[in-house]
């Protein structure tokens, strides 16, 4: 981060800081392209008073307002910043302007680079709030900050919400603990009124401007909040967690320590093509708290779970699935529930020789334990406490155990907030892997804590499982995550399955394979039992051994949110190409490659669609930066590619 110098601040405000001579439009902060501003403005058209922001959006000439007001204030036990808030002072324009590299995620080399101001209230008790705003070239940032100290106090409301009319077109999950459900396709009179989750996609009226609605940075110091338009269809208000949540424990309003500043309140903005490959969440939170990552593995894993709900406590199961990462060549797999039951023939210890022996690194299952979970499954509580943990720690360092998978947090209460953060610091000191299971989506803690490798918080998978329901919706469903769940963080949606489990898929063999590709995850499980992949036929059995699971770039090639996408993701030279087709007709696309690498040769391998929905059809073909290929998606269906240099 760099301070603009006192020498070049006159040539900078013209685009980053206009106070105006009228009091209704207090000032704008540009991005670096110009294409994002953000206004501030005085509701009562007066220099005190309530505040909100303004978002537009410029593409090829045209001005759109994105987002027509987000308003601005909090509620603290003892004082109100909201209705009577005085304008101070705008402060200095920031240029933030920092490069930093990331573990694992859909790009490596990132760069965290906007305009940022930091803007003065008081209000009538003459005490301060502060409102940081960031315009970044993919949105727009803004938290709340009380820079004086003073004893702790709790927050009693926060009253952020974002005007968006009801012609809108939004796709949207309605709230629920663990973050599983379907999402609602919505506009106009479809309009709902609930809670939501995060985050949330947004297309203007006019289609000129997408933009997805999440938060970041979130620490020890507040709680999760979800959005809410409950009192007003067209206002989405940031809400705190449902008392009822984890069973009732934690409170719902977070006690904030002094000085203080929020999380970030993020609004990813743009074409399609910069939401789908935005690190926006990842770039306003903290750098990461670890010197020495190299430790820290992304890779695929074998699950037993899909395909036998008990199979980790049954010991030639386990065998089997480490028999599949090693044949495959996947560095991972899981002992999910029950490992501490273990039986017919070894016990754990036995298992993880046996797994080691093959070259495999285990993972392992726990219940995030305590009373904000029901469920009983063990073992329960031996992540719950710093003591606990550090017993269990160390271990699994001696039995070699890499990463554990936690499950069923079921609250985003400040204490499970905080419960969440203590688990990473604990595992960091003992260079274990983290993955969250029943929990929140991801809020750019992968940047912070890059050992945290994957969070489900999605209908994956496993609901072939649950209930017949997720059949039919599936296809969809996997078109609209691309554009939204995934966008904010690692997914772990444990894809890529050929056979059935308790309920049948109905998407093509092509449309799973291109998942490996579709989905990104620091540690991607993959669901099927071993017989799905041996039985492949050698192109899409060769495929799912090479591909990779964490990215250099990502590229969105086409797509439309619930009807279908194709995505290009990069590792070192080579490039990966998934695409999927949600609905009951078949598609042909045809895909340009003109992002490849200038005066080079490749070598493509595609694997589309055959003549039914189980069948491949493989072709190989030289191409360059000038190329274009055609295929043929079945209904539902699918395809994957690797282009690769010729040497």
């Amino acid at each position: 981060m760099k301070r603009i110098t006192s020498g070049i601040v006159g040539l900078v405000c013209t685009a980053l800081l206009c106070v105006t001579s009228a009091y209704a439009q207090k000032l704008t902060v540009e991005s670096p392209n110009k294409k994002i501003s953000v206004g501030l403005f005085n509701q009562q058209n007066a220099n005190s008073g309530e505040w909100y922001l303004k978002v537009s959006y410029v593409e090829n000439g045209k001005a759109t307002e994105a987002i027509q007001q987000i308003n601005l204030g909090l509620v603290r036990a003892d004082q109100e910043f909201a209705k009577e808030l005085a304008f101070v002072k705008a402060g200095k324009p920031v240029v933030i302007n920092e490069q930093y590299k990331a573990v694992h995620g859909k790009r490596a080399l990132r760069s965290n680079s906007a305009n940022e101001l930091a803007v003065s209230f008081q209000n009538p008790d003459k005490t301060k709030l502060n409102v940081i705003i960031r315009a970044y070239n993919d949105g727009m940032a803004f938290r709340y900050e009380f820079p004086d100290k003073r004893e702790a106090i709790a927050v009693k409301d926060e009253l952020t919400s974002y005007t968006i009319p009801k012609e809108t077109n939004r796709w949207m999950e309605k709230w629920n603990a663990a973050n599983e459900g379907l999402y609602l396709t919505m506009a106009d009179d479809k309009v709902q009124q609930q809670e939501w989750c995060y985050p949330a996609l947004f297309n203007t009226k006019d289609k000129a401007a997408w933009f997805l609605l999440h938060e970041a940075d979130l620490d020890r110091n507040y709680c999760g909040t979800k959005l809410s338009n409950t009192v007003d269809i067209t206002k989405y208000k940031l809400t705190f967690p449902n008392p009822k949540d984890g069973r009732g424990t934690g409170v719902v309003e977070p006690t904030i320590s002094f000085p203080w500043r929020s999380p970030w309140r993020v609004v990813i903005m743009g074409t399609l093509q910069d939401v789908v490959t935005s690190t926006l969440v990842d770039d306003v939170s903290r750098p990461s708290i670890l010197k020495n990552t190299d430790w820290i593995k992304p890779g695929v894993a074998s699950w037993n779970y899909w395909s036998s709900n008990h199979g980790t406590k049954d010991y030639k199961i386990v065998t089997k699935f480490a028999d599949l990462a090693a044949d495959m060549n996947w560095p991972y797999t899981l002992l999910d529930w029950e490992w501490d039951s273990m039986g017919n023939g070894g016990k754990l210890e036995d298992a993880l020789t046996y797994i080691k022996a093959k070259g495999i690194k285990p993972l392992m299952w726990y219940n995030s334990g305590g009373n904000h979970t029901t469920v009983t499954s063990t073992p329960k509580d031996r992540m719950l406490t710093h003591e606990s943990r550090v017993e269990e720690f160390t271990k699994l360092n001696k039995l070699g155990v890499v990463g554990v998978k936690i499950d069923f947090f079921e609250s985003e209460k400040q204490n499970m907030i905080q419960y969440y953060l203590d688990i990473l610091d604990d595992a960091a000191k003992f260079n274990i892997m983290v993955y969250f299971h029943g929990c929140l989506v991801p809020r750019g803690w992968e940047r912070t804590y890059p050992h945290l490798m994957t969070y489900e918080a999605v209908r994956g998978a496993e609901w072939y499982n649950n209930t017949p329901e997720f059949t039919m919706p599936a296809p969809e469903h996997n078109t609209i995550l691309p554009f939204t769940r995934n966008v904010v963080g690692g997914m772990d949606y444990t894809p890529v399955t050929f056979t059935n489990s308790q309920f049948p898929h109905v998407t093509s063999y092509g449309h799973e394979l291109a998942l490996s590709v579709i989905f990104e995850s620091g540690l991607q499980h993959m669901a099927d039992r071993p017989e799905g992949y041996y039985a492949l036929p050698d192109a899409p059995k060769a495929f799912l051994r090479d591909v990779p699971n964490a990215w250099d770039d990502t590229k969105l090639l086409d797509g439309t949110p619930g009807k279908d996408v194709t995505l290009a993701r990069r590792k070192g030279n080579s490039w990966y190409i998934g695409g999927i087709n949600a609905e009951q007709r078949e598609k042909r696309k045809n895909i340009k490659l003109d992002f490849l690498a200038n005066g080079t040769k490749y070598k493509m391998t595609l694997i589309a669609d055959g003549a039914h929905d189980k069948d491949f059809a493989t072709s190989y073909l030289s191409v360059d930066k000038t190329s274009a290929f055609d295929v043929r998606m079945l209904r539902r269906g699918g395809f994957a590619a690797v282009i690769t240099p010729i040497e």
